[in-house]
C-alpha cells in the first residue's frame, strides 16, 4: 500500500488528467493548436498540465523510487523528461507531440492512475 504522500500526489495527477482530457476534447487536429489564439491558449493549458503531472511522478519516484516499476505499462521516464522540456526549454514543446500524447497515450496513463489510486 503506497504511503499518504503517494496516494495525495496520484490524485493530483488524476485531477490534471481531466483538466487535460477537458481542454483535449475541442482539439481534433493537432494544427487545431496553433491555428489560433485559442488553440495556442489550449496549448499552453495542457501543456502546463502535463508539466505538473512530470512534476508529481518525480515526487513519486523520490519518495519510492520502485513503486513507478510497478507499473511498467507507462514509460514513466518519458513523462517526467517531458516536464524538463516543458520546465526548461518551452520553446522546443511541439504541437503535433502534445496532440499524439493527449490522442493516444493518456487514455492509458488515466487507467494506470486509477488503479495505481485503487
Amino acid at each position: 500500500m503506497p504511503d499518504e504522500i503517494i496516494v495525495e500526489n496520484l490524485q493530483l495527477i488524476s485531477e490534471s488528467l481531466d483538466l487535460i482530457n477537458k481542454r483535449f476534447s475541442n482539439i481534433n487536429l493537432p494544427d487545431d493548436f496553433v491555428l489560433d489564439d485559442s488553440g495556442v491558449i489550449v496549448l499552453d493549458a495542457i501543456a502546463m498540465r502535463l508539466q505538473v503531472v512530470g512534476e508529481l511522478l518525480k515526487k513519486i519516484d523520490k519518495k519510492n523510487s520502485t513503486f513507478l516499476k510497478g507499473y511498467s505499462e507507462i514509460n514513466w521516464d518519458n513523462i517526467m523528461r517531458l516536464r524538463d522540456i516543458v520546465s526548461h526549454h518551452y520553446e522546443k514543446v511541439d504541437h503535433e507531440i502534445i496532440f499524439d500524447i493527449c490522442e493516444n497515450h493518456l487514455p492509458q496513463l488515466r487507467k494506470t492512475i486509477q488503479k495505481m489510486i485503487k
